[in-house]
């Protein structure tokens, strides 16, 4: 068997332990000396092979389609193109999305010598990953250990990035022989059956005022939420990503309800449970901060304690022994009281809506939320559609947000990996995110996935224009720096893509456009400066209606 036969086999093998154990996406950047294991991808009519042109858009639409747990092959060539997989490595590892990266390399011999496209790929992804492996150039003698190399590669990725890093030797193209014989391989598990005792947890629970926030990526199912709201009677303070919103005794108008101070000093909990992701709202946050209620945090993903105030933190598995542990408090005042004001702030939010004319970005978020098409999911970026979606959006908003890093980059590509698994997808994004993430729309037209792009364009950074220093500095320097705007003709962009494009600026013509198969971009026009007047008005509407002032 020749050296390129090996490297042929070597890769299938991988491929069929990977295809054994569940995959069935491969996402494939071009490129030369990744070529023996994108043939054995290409091969294997169980995967549905993706080729994406930009490698920074490879990684995020890898990310989209792990989103449903199943880690999808991720597969570069050698050089910077493995440096442009960063930004969704760090969003798939702070956020346990499985993913299996592998880069090819050059050999060991043109390593350090100025070959061409070759950088240093040694742990690239740092603490990023599960796990990083190279193993070298494929060896006939090390035969035995490939199936096993598999299967750990598979199972590592199963709560985050795995990184493969395989050098390969010219010629790439080789032919593949008999794979190594599969091993049965006994799969044991631990069940996880009670709570790690924790000296007066049990006293924490029984409080009445206590609260649950509800948020994404928590490993918690919904349901689970619901049993111990049900057990603690507390109110759940749900954001979009947690998929909670439907609960009984949701709040979902809590971020303008807590801009009212009478409620906010009024309201303050003595325990908090978080499951996941911390919501949005800064508000929030500060209020949390302050209140100095003790903090549980249940589930993932991660550590999530910036302001170092968790006094306990627990596993997803414990939440059937948190229930055990609390008491029912049926109908208390502290619960009907967040409810019911939360219903009367949600009302304000829909009336002030109702009377617009033209769709602001708080009625953008809401149509999307409320319009979307049955059995779609949301695809949000990280920006201030994700605030939007949380602070208006109401009860029916439902979301994906890459809130492990914050950033805007790669969402439209993240939607699409969302796509492409055959679900309809929706992604609302900023101009810029669309901007940032442009390669997600080379060849999207021909991708057969249903994604419809709503585009809030401002023509810059609205998130900006909400801080201070919007008003601290004068307006051509907040411009150049902050505003950033750039002119760009969003439909145009989209329509040289061939995608159907268009602009709407009302809730009945967004409906329109959202029923419609995509893959589309639809824009919607808004003002940075009137942005900020609006939201402003809308949090005045919700203190009148909580108040009664």
């Amino acid at each position: 068997m020749s050296a390129a036969d090996v490297q042929a086999t070597f890769c299938a093998t991988l491929v069929d332990e990977w295809v054994e154990h569940g995959v069935g996406h491969a996402v494939v950047a071009p490129g030369s000396r990744s070529t023996p294991m994108a043939l054995a991808l290409a091969e294997r009519t169980e995967l549905r092979l993706h080729i994406v042109h930009d490698e920074r858009a490879a990684g995020f639409v890898a990310l989209g389609l792990g989103l449903d747990g199943s880690p999808a092959v991720l597969l570069s060539t050698s050089g910077t193109a493995t440096a442009n997989f960063h930004p969704a490595v760090v969003e798939g590892g702070l956020s346990d999305v499985p993913m299996l990266v592998v880069t090819a390399d050059r050999p060991p011999e043109l390593r350090d010598v100025g070959a061409p496209q070759t950088i240093d790929q040694t742990a690239l992804f740092g603490r990023s990953v599960r796990w990083f492996h190279d193993p070298g150039v494929a060896d006939p003698a090390a035969t035995g250990s490939w199936r096993s190399l598999g299967r750990r590669s598979i199972a590592a990725a199963a709560t985050g990035p795995v990184h493969l890093n395989v050098p390969f030797r010219e010629p790439f193209l080789g032919e593949v022989g008999e794979l190594p014989p599969r091993t049965v391989v006994p799969v044991t598990t631990t069940e996880v059956t009670g709570l790690v005792p924790v000296v007066g947890i049990a006293e924490l629970l029984n409080t009445e005022r206590g609260l649950i926030l509800a948020g994404g990526r928590s490993g918690v199912p919904p349901a689970d939420v619901a049993r111990l709201a049900t057990a603690t009677g507390w109110p759940v303070l749900a954001d979009p990503t947690s998929g909670c919103r439907h609960l009984p005794g949701a709040v979902t108008a809590f971020d303008a309800m807590l801009r009212v101070d009478e409620f906010a000093v009024a309201h303050r909990p003595e325990v908090i449970v978080r499951f996941g992701r911390p919501a949005a709202s800064k508000v929030l946050a500060t209020w949390i901060a302050v209140s100095e209620a003790t903090l549980i945090q249940v589930g993932g993903p991660g550590v999530i304690d910036p302001d170092h105030r968790v006094a306990v933190a627990l596993p997803a598995s414990s939440i059937y022994a948190l229930a055990d542990l609390a008491t029912v408090q049926p109908g208390s005042e502290w619960s009907t009281d967040w409810v019911g004001r939360s219903a009367y702030a949600d009302k304000a939010i829909v009336d002030f809506l109702a009377t617009e004319a033209l769709l602001s970005e708080p009625g953008v978020a809401r149509t999307v939320a409320e319009r979307l098409p049955d059995g779609a999911r949301l695809v949000v970026a990280s920006s201030m559609p994700v605030r939007d979606l949380e602070w208006f959006g109401g009860p029916a908003a439902v979301a994906h947000a890459n809130r492990g890093a914050n950033g805007i980059d790669g969402v439209v590509s993240t939607a699409l990996g969302v796509a492409l698994g055959g679900t309809t997808t929706v992604a609302l994004v900023g101009d810029i995110a669309l901007l940032h993430d442009g390669g997600a729309l080379t060849a999207l037209h021909d991708r057969g996935a249903d994604l419809r792009i709503v585009v809030v364009d401002n023509d810059g950074g609205g998130i900006f224009s909400f801080l201070t220093q919007a008003s601290a500095l004068p307006g051509e320097r907040f411009e150049q720096l902050f505003g950033t705007p750039h002119g760009t003709d969003i439909v145009a962009l989209a329509a040289a893509h061939r995608l159907d494009a268009a602009t709407v600026d009302t809730e009945a013509a967004l409906t329109a456009r959202l029923s419609i198969r995509g893959p589309s971009v639809t824009r919607v026009a808004t003002d940075r400066a009137a942005n900020v007047a609006i939201h402003a008005d809308i949090n005045r509407a919700v203190a009148q209606a909580i108040t009664g002032e």
